[in-house]
Order: structure tokens, then sequence, then C-alpha cells
């Protein structure tokens, strides 16, 4: 009886993961809320937006690697121009939220022997050291971290655009097009 129970406890845990890699969100599809903190000293919820302002949430693989950290030095320095838009925007990963506030921050980069320089984040990482939520977006790889994917999702918390392709060098430059794409409406005033 025993090893009856230990059998199906096994097997249910499996069918759980399983399932929650498998999400699969879809344009229109409700995006799930989540509850991080950001390396701006705030917890960041989805429903702080709802009825407000869209939002947008790009996943990354991991701080202080190559991709990430040119990914968000173009966010950084079309900040400016990104904040136009009526939106709210944040770069999440898996990655407990000293590390991502060490990245946010940081002014050079080491990568092997190569120093990169970026500029200092002027908008929230979020981290999900728990998983939680990568897993609820369906972003969580089989080797623990978060796929390159971006959410654009709309002021009622449905989502309006899945990205999965991903060019760092020209992230800022893609959203920036994606946002006007669909008709994100300009901010009246700067938040």
């Amino acid at each position: 009886m025993k090893q009856i129970f230990l059998s199906l406890a096994l097997l249910f845990g499996f069918i759980t993961l399983a399932s929650a890699q498998n999400v699969n969100l879809k344009v229109g599809d409700p995006a799930p809320n989540f509850k991080l903190q950001g390396t701006d000293g705030k917890t960041h919820q989805l429903s702080d937006s709802k009825g407000k302002r869209a939002v947008i949430l790009a996943w990354f693989p991991a701080a202080f690697t190559k991709g990430c950290t040119i990914e968000c030095k173009s966010l950084a320095e079309n900040g400016d121009k990104i904040r136009k838009f009526d939106v709210t925007y944040f770069m999440a990963s898996v990655d407990p939220i000293e590390k991502n506030t060490e990245f946010a921050h940081a002014t050079t980069v080491k990568m092997g022997d190569l120093e990169v320089m970026k500029n200092k984040a002027d908008f929230p990482l979020l981290s999900d050291p728990t998983k939680e939520t990568a897993k609820a977006y369906g972003v969580l790889s089989e080797r623990g971290y978060a796929n390159r994917w971006t959410f654009y999702i709309d002021p009622n918390g449905k989502i309006s655009a899945i990205e999965k392709t991903i060019k760092p060098d020209t992230s800022a430059e893609d959203m920036l097009n994606k946002l006007a794409e669909l008709k994100v409406p300009m901010a009246k005033t700067a938040h």
C-alpha cells in the first residue's frame, strides 16, 4: 500500500510539472497576475496597472550574460522613447533580487576578457526566484532559466502580443515598433 501511494504521488508530481511546463498562452488570453520584487525596492503586480495602462513584461534568461546585458542596455538607452507611450515596462528573470539589483545598477560588465559598458537600467527588473510566475507565463526552459520572450498586456489585463524572437541589440526599437503597431496610446504625462 505504501508503494502504491508513493507511486501515485510521484506520478502526480510529474503530471503537475509537465502541465506547468506546457502552459501555452495566446494573444487574447488573460495575462497571469504577478507579484514580484523589483530592483527599485518596490513590489510590482500586474493588477496595479489594470484599467490604467498597458504593461510590457520582457523575460530574460540571466543577469550578467552577453545577450541580457545588450538587451538591458538597449532598453535603458531608449527609456525616454518607450515612456512616451502609456505603458509600464519591466524586464524579468528567475535570478534572485540581489543579482538583478547589481545587474540593473552596473555600469561595466566583464564578459571574459571583454568589458562591456552599459547604462544603468531606468526601469525595474523583476525577480522570480521561485519560478512560479515564469511557469505561469510558460517561459521557464528545461534548464531552469526564463526564455527571452516579451509579453504585451493591454490595460484590461489581456495579452495583446507575444514576441518569442527577440534581438537583444534592437530590443528597444522592436518594442517601440510593436507599441505603435498595437496602437498603444501616448502618455498624457510622464510616469
